[in-house]
């Protein structure tokens, strides 16, 4: 039988011609951290002053003790090594690798003594190729599309320029005899209500003769087959199978499967994964509207409640399982159901898609390409196709991977920023995403969608990043416009958009340590990596708000506030145009270190205002208040399998208090629909003074927010800063577990920032609206000491524009 040993003790990192202690899996950075030699670069402004690290060699060296006899070979295997290395046992060259995204297997059969592994610098290999194919443009200045490494190690414009190196996935030695597997690939399909699972199967032998058998089980289902040669295929078909649904849709039904290689009665491998049963179509079919991209799960289309992914730290390998859980379990609870992989990362571990799994997040999955013109020569040709066939094969049984994507944002970068004229015919990635990659696809993983980028309109026939026309990426609105401009058009689906805020104050506490903050003080400004970042945030906040001057506090609130109404402007327009819009994917769901970004969830894990506004935007029903042709009308998005009917009251207010008129309605949609009701002309609010608000009961009236079954759609007709807002007026009580406030007046975007009542604190609701008599409790967790006062310092909300 296939024996495993980890080889993660031992190794040291060569440095000035010391050795320090080195964790493998682990890297370059978080060694010399560790060791004191250089200081976090995410406190200050460290960041620059470990830049050297990233253009040095480094080397890694362990001993390898003698194998025990007893198996034919032995082999040592490395699941990840970034990125340009040499491998060398007892000073023989092993083999040269060059790809962070792929696995490496050398046969060291009888062999012992120092182990060593020398990374060259990362930017001398990407120079060394770009030296081999000639210049091609990008988006960023640094040289990431001429090696396989993790794009935004070298900076994006929310990440840090940290180039690391280091064997940064486990090692292990692997001891066989006669034969093992090298390869399974498992096709998943349901037919006739029936699951199905095809193993197609290659081995590995030392022993070309032996008889090999397979044995393979999904529960008490049983089937076996031969190997001819080295290859062989079992099928096993479970009756009456239970389906794997996306969250919202249904359960997440889960299936082990267990293969043997045999020879004789003698077992020699196993192969172990769990697989989910379920049909996977993406509709791209054209109608009036265009062409569209819809995707369609067990024959249920769905609009995709998506986030984008990019990797969870700067140093992957401190990604444990229990923090892709985590983080995971934050954007199922903010409604979530898409989670796309965004192609400037990586292949993430087994343990980000076991969770997706479980949690019932579909997952969009990048290939790694994104912002650059790609060569196709080699030495890079030959490692795009060798990583895309591992990764597919490799990630095929999770039954959350609904989607392949060739790139992101490289054919719209060929036609729109200048690439096409300076490439002058040479290759640029082309070939890899309507050519490479869709036969890779096609070839190993046929259950699966395969789409060549994002955005894509399907074909060179129209833009690329045609709203008409399949994905779309909205930018346009915060590089250039107001977010209210979102509203402007209905594409088909919106794979990117976001705005701007930064982390909760407590990150930046940590993150820049004695600096008086400001929007423009020295560690802000390192953390703003977006071109023109402050100047978007700021003319983006002067279209809504009065900006504050030399008031941080009100600053960094105001700009979190307009982050959510940003993001909700979008959301809710786009929802509302159901089934024509088929999905929305928020540009992003985390961040890898504490800096200003686009993200919900800050670099220390700490929720943003927009997460929270997320569970509102991406719950089953949501209410809203749209501007159409013929007027405001009210969008009941039924997203749940019951159908919504219940009771509207609609009510015109001023902003003072006074009731200006109401009526009461009936509200109906169905199942899976968006039910649209005229606003009477006569509630339309008009003036600064006036707004209208919209509730759905579906029980008795209640003044608490939220409770009672009601959910509420606020249309305020004119930009805040135009807005006559009382001076807030509220009550604050306090209890274990709760701050609860009670409105006297209108208080508009009510926020308890509880980070600041305590690092370790948080709270259960984000933004909140309260109409004069109403309140609302917030559950705080991690608060020791409830204090009313301290609550009260913590709490924010729109004021009179001074």
């Amino acid at each position: 039988m296939l024996e495993a040993s980890p080889l993660g003790d031992g190794w040291t990192l060569r440095h000035e011609g010391e050795a320090l202690p080195a964790v493998v899996p682990g890297c370059v950075h978080t060694d010399l951290l560790a060791a004191g030699v250089i200081p976090d670069p995410f406190l200050g402004r460290n960041e620059t002053e470990v830049a050297w690290v990233g253009r040095r060699e480094w080397t890694y060296e362990t001993r390898l003790a003698a194998v025990p006899s007893g198996h034919e070979q032995t082999d040592l295997v490395f699941d990840g090594l970034d990125t340009a290395a040499e491998v060398r046992l007892d000073g023989r060259l092993l083999g040269r690798v060059r790809n962070m995204h792929r696995s490496y297997r050398f046969d060291v059969t009888g062999s012992s003594g120092p182990l060593s592994v020398r990374f060259a610098s990362a930017y001398a290999e990407a120079e060394a190729v770009r030296g081999k194919t000639g210049e091609r443009p990008a988006a960023y200045a640094e040289p990431y599309q001429y090696l396989r490494k993790m794009a935004c190690s070298f900076g994006w414009d929310w990440g840090p320029t940290l180039v690391t190196a280091g064997i940064w996935r486990p090692v292990r030695l692997e001891r066989w005899s006669t034969a093992r597997l090298a390869r399974v690939r498992p096709l998943v399909t349901v037919r006739r209500g029936a699951g199905v699972v095809e193993l197609h199967v290659e081995v590995e032998r030392t022993r070309v003769e032996a008889v090999l058998t397979l044995e393979a089980r999904v529960g008490d289902v049983r089937a076996r087959g031969e190997v001819t040669g080295t290859k062989g295929v079992v099928r096993l078909e479970v009756p009456d199978a239970e389906l794997w649904w996306p969250r919202g849709y249904g359960e997440q039904a889960l299936y082990e499967v267990e293969l043997t290689l045999l020879h004789g009665s003698a077992p020699l491998d196993v192969w172990r994964r769990r697989v989910g049963f379920r049909e996977v179509v993406l509709d791209t079919s054209t109608d009036a509207h265009g062409t569209g991209f819809t995707l369609v799960v067990n024959g249920e289309r769905l609009f995709a409640r998506g986030v984008n992914w990019i990797p969870d730290d700067v140093f992957p390998s401190r990604v444990t399982r229990e923090r892709y859980r985590g983080r995971l379990r934050q954007a199922a609870d903010a409604g979530v159901d898409l989670v796309r992989v965004w192609g400037g990362g990586i292949y993430e571990s087994e343990d980000f898609y076991d969770a997706c799994d479980e949690l019932g997040l579909m997952v969009w999955q990048d290939f790694p390409f994104a912002c650059a013109a790609y060569p196709e020569e080699q030495p890079l040709r030959g490692e795009v196709e060798a990583e895309a066939r591992e990764n597919v094969v490799r990630l095929m049984p999770h039954p959350s991977l609904v989607l392949w994507n060739g790139n992101n944002e490289n054919l719209w970068g060929f036609r729109d920023w200048g690439w096409e004229g300076r490439l002058a015919g040479n290759s640029w990635g082309e070939g890899y995403y309507l050519g490479v990659l869709p036969r890779v696809v096609a070839e190993s993983d046929p259950t699966r969608p395969y789409t060549a980028g994002s955005p894509w309109s399907g074909s060179w026939a129209h833009h690329p990043n045609d709203p008409a026309h399949g994905t779309h990426h909205s930018w346009e609105v915060w590089n250039r416009r107001d977010y209210a401009e979102y509203r402007s058009e209905v594409p088909r689906f919106v794979a990117e958009f976001g705005w701007q805020a930064p982390p909760a104050h407590a990150t930046l506490r940590r993150a820049l340590p004695g600096e008086v903050l400001a929007a423009d003080s020295p560690g802000m400004l390192h953390r703003q990596k977006a071109q023109d970042g402050n100047g978007k945030l700021e003319r983006g906040l002067a279209r809504h708000f009065a900006v504050p001057e030399g008031d941080f506090d009100r600053w960094h609130y105001l700009t979190q506030v307009n982050q959510a109404r940003a993001v909700a402007a979008g959301i809710e327009h786009w929802r509302s145009h159901w089934p024509v819009c088929a999905g929305t994917v928020v540009w992003q769901l985390n961040d890898c270190w504490p800096v200003t970004s686009w993200a919900a969830i800050d670099g220390d894990g700490r929720e943003k205002p927009l997460y929270h506004e997320l569970r509102r935007l991406y719950a089953d029903r949501l209410l809203t208040l749209q501007v159409r042709d013929e007027g405001l009308v009210l969008a009941a998005v039924n997203q749940s399998a019951r159908a919504w009917s219940g009771v509207l009251e609609l009510r015109r207010m001023s902003v003072t208090g006074e009731l200006l008129g109401a009526v009461r309605l009936q509200l109906a949609a169905a199942a899976r629909e968006v039910g649209i009701v005229r606003v009477p002309g006569e509630l339309e609010p008009s003036g600064a003074k006036e707004f209208l608000v919209a509730d759905a009961w579906g029980s008795p009236r209640s003044s608490e927010v939220e409770s009672g079954g009601r959910l509420r759609a606020l249309h305020f007709p004119v930009a805040d800063r135009e807005i006559p807002y009382p001076r807030p007026g509220f009550e604050v009580a306090v209890g274990p577990g709760t701050v609860t406030v009670t409105a006297r007046t209108l208080v508009r975007d009510l926020l308890l920032q509880a980070d600041r009542l305590g690092p370790d604190v948080r709270a259960d609701r984000g933004l909140v609206t309260l109409l004069p008599g109403e309140r609302v409790t917030i559950g705080v967790t991690g608060w020791d000491t409830p204090d009313a006062d301290a609550a009260r310092a913590a709490l924010f909300c729109l004021e009179p524009s001074r």
